[in-house]
C-alpha cells in the first residue's frame, strides 16, 4: 500500500564514494497490514466457535452490514487525514434518507411533495448541503471543527426527530430500496459500492496530487499554504465529499431495512473513530490510509459477529467491543511501531 507522505522514511545521507548502509525494511511501512493477523485469528476463532462463521451466507451478511457504516469510516478517514474532524456524519447518515422519505412518500408525517424518482438525488443533495454548511463555518469563519460538527450533529438529529415525529418512515420508493436489496453478480450492491469507493479512495490518496495535498495539509497547514496548495478549497471538497458519503451510507442502510428510523445512525460515530484509529489513522491529521481504516472496520464487525454466534448476551456486547478495541489498539501499536496520536 502507498505510504502516507507524513510517514515516509528519509534515507541517511552518505558522502560521495562511501558505501551506502544496508537498506532495512521500516516497520512503519507494514502498519497498513498490522490488523491482518488479527483478522485471520478472528476468522479461525469464529470458525471454532461456530462452523457457520465462514459459510458464504454469514460472510456476505458481515460484509453487507459492514458496508454501510464503512462509508462513514471512509468519509471520516479523509477528514482526519486533512487534519479536521466531523462528528455530524452519523446524523447525516440518518437525516439524508429521512428527508428523502419525508418529501417523497405520503401519509403520516410525510409530505409527499416530490415524485418518488427524486428520492436518491434528494439524499445526495442533503449530504452536499450539510457538508457545505460545515465547511462554511469551519473554513470561512475559522470555527473549531469539533465544536461546529458537534453542534451540527445535535441539530441534524433533532431535525430527523422533528420531521418523523419520532416514528419510523416506511413505504420507501423503489429507487431507495434498489441499492440496499439488489444483487450484482450474486453479491449485494452495497458491498460492490463499498469496495469500489474504498479502491477509488486508496488510489486518490496514494497516487494523485490531490491525495498528497490532503496529507500535506493535515501534517502542516501553514507549510502547505506556503507550498502553494489551495488549502481552503481542498478542505471544502473533503468536508462536502464526506457528508455525501455519509448520506449514501444511510441510503444503503435504509434500502436494506426498507425503512428510516428516527434514531438511524445514533452512536455510530464511536465505532467509526475506533475503526479509523485502530487502522492507523491519526486524530492529529496527516497520517493513515484507507486500507488500514478498512481493515479496522472489518475487524470490528467480525468480532461482533463472533460474539453474536457465541451466544453472548446483547447487553454485554458493547462492553466487550470496547475492551476489544483497546486490545486491538495496543496490538496495532506494537506491530506498527508507531505512536498513535
Amino acid at each position: 500500500m502507498p505510504e502516507s507522505p507524513a510517514a515516509v522514511d528519509v534515507p541517511p545521507r552518505t558522502e560521495p564514494g562511501a558505501t551506502p548502509p544496508p537498506r532495512r525494511i521500516a516497520l512503519a511501512r507494514l502498519r497498513d497490514f498490522a490488523l491482518v493477523p488479527g483478522i485471520i485469528a478472528i476468522a479461525v476463532v469464529g470458525q471454532l466457535v461456530n462452523p457457520v462463521f465462514l459459510q458464504y451466507d454469514n460472510v456476505i451478511n458481515i460484509l453487507q452490514t459492514m458496508s454501510e457504516i464503512a462509508l462513514l469510516v471512509l468519509a471520516q478517514t479523509m477528514v482526519l487525514v486533512v487534519g479536521k474532524m466531523d462528528l455530524s456524519l452519523e446524523s447525516t447518515f440518518g437525516l439524508a434518507p429521512g428527508v428523502a422519505a419525508w418529501l417523497t412518500i405520503g401519509g403520516g408525517h410525510s409530505l409527499g411533495l416530490l415524485p418518488s424518482w427524486t428520492a436518491v438525488p434528494v439524499v445526495l443533495l442533503v449530504g452536499v448541503v450539510v457538508g457545505a454548511l460545515n465547511a462554511l463555518l469551519i473554513v470561512r469563519f475559522g470555527l473549531s471543527g469539533f465544536v461546529v460538527t458537534l453542534g451540527m450533529l445535535i441539530v441534524l438529529r433533532g431535525l430527523l426527530t422533528g420531521i418523523s415525529g419520532g416514528q419510523t418512515f416506511f413505504g420507501l420508493p423503489d429507487s431507495v430500496l434498489y441499492l440496499g436489496t439488489t444483487l450484482w453478480a450474486g453479491i449485494p450492491a452495497s458491498i460492490w459500492i463499498c469496495v469500489l469507493l474504498f479502491a477509488g479512495g486508496i488510489v486518490l490518496l496514494g497516487y494523485t496530487r490531490f491525495g498528497r495535498s490532503l496529507y500535506a495539509i493535515g501534517g502542516n497547514e501553514d507549510a502547505a499554504k506556503a507550498a502553494g496548495i489551495r488549502t481552503d478549497r481542498i478542505v471544502w471538497i473533503v468536508l462536502i465529499g464526506a457528508s455525501v458519503l455519509a448520506a449514501l451510507g444511510g441510503l444503503l442502510l435504509s434500502g436494506r431495512l426498507a425503512s428510516v428510523a428516527a434514531a438511524q445512525g445514533n452512536g455510530y460515530i464511536f465505532t467509526v473513530f475506533a475503526a479509523a484509529v485502530i487502522g492507523g489513522v491519526s486524530l492529529n491529521g496527516g497520517r493513515g490510509t484507507l486500507f488500514g481504516a478498512f481493515t479496522g472496520i472489518l475487524l470490528l464487525y467480525m468480532i461482533q459477529n463472533v460474539l453474536t454466534l457465541a451466544g453472548v448476551p446483547a447487553q454485554w456486547i458493547g462492553a466487550l467491543n470496547g475492551a476489544i478495541i483497546l486490545i486491538a489498539l495496543v496490538m496495532s501499536r506494537i506491530t506498527s511501531g508507531k505512536r498513535q496520536t
